[in-house]
């Protein structure tokens, strides 16, 4: 039972990297856009958002680290259903914890990680107008599969540790 448990957390997982990669890729052009359109009205060039490495958009290159991870919890989650993936999940397992939690929550804490970026800069940008600008390109329930993602990624990540680890 514990199996099935792992695979679909994993699943689970898996999906929510191809949904948020596929959107970051498909709409992050416009969402850049919006972002650079609000600080020119602001009154600043658009390379204030490079300077500050904010940058929305998403290159082809870049979507395949998504859609990477999703193919290896893919994977695991198939192994863990034939009894085969015990080992690879305490190895990569952790990794997800560690490094996709790190990833995830400057994601889920989007503004506050965009103020952080201007917080001791000459450039008195209003991040929240440049934020909702870039929001209103994707769609609205992007949002909640960012949350359920990190979600995913740390608390499911530990399930599966524990579950593995009484399995």
């Amino acid at each position: 039972m514990s199996a099935v448990v792992i695979a679909v957390l994993q699943y689970a997982t898996a999906v929510t990297f191809v949904i948020i990669g596929l959107a970051a890729y498909q709409r992050g052009g416009a969402a850049q856009r919006a972002a650079e359109a609000e600080v020119v009205r602001q009154g600043f060039t658009r390379e204030v958002l490079a300077r500050h490495r904010v940058r929305i958009e998403e290159s082809l290159a870049e979507l395949m680290l998504p859609l990477g991870v999703a193919a290896v919890l893919t994977v695991l989650g198939t192994l863990n259903l034939i009894d085969a993936g015990r080992t690879a999940t305490w190895v990569l397992q952790p990794v997800l914890l560690l490094a996709g939690g790190y990833i995830t929550v400057s994601q889920v804490f989007v503004r506050q990680t965009v103020a952080a970026a201007f917080r001791d800069s000459e450039d008195a940008v209003d991040t929240r107008a440049v934020l909702d600008a870039a929001f209103a390109a994707f769609p609205r329930w992007l949002r909640s599969v960012v949350v359920a993602r990190f979600l995913l990624v740390t608390f499911g990540s530990a399930v599966v540790l524990v579950l593995a680890a009484l399995g």
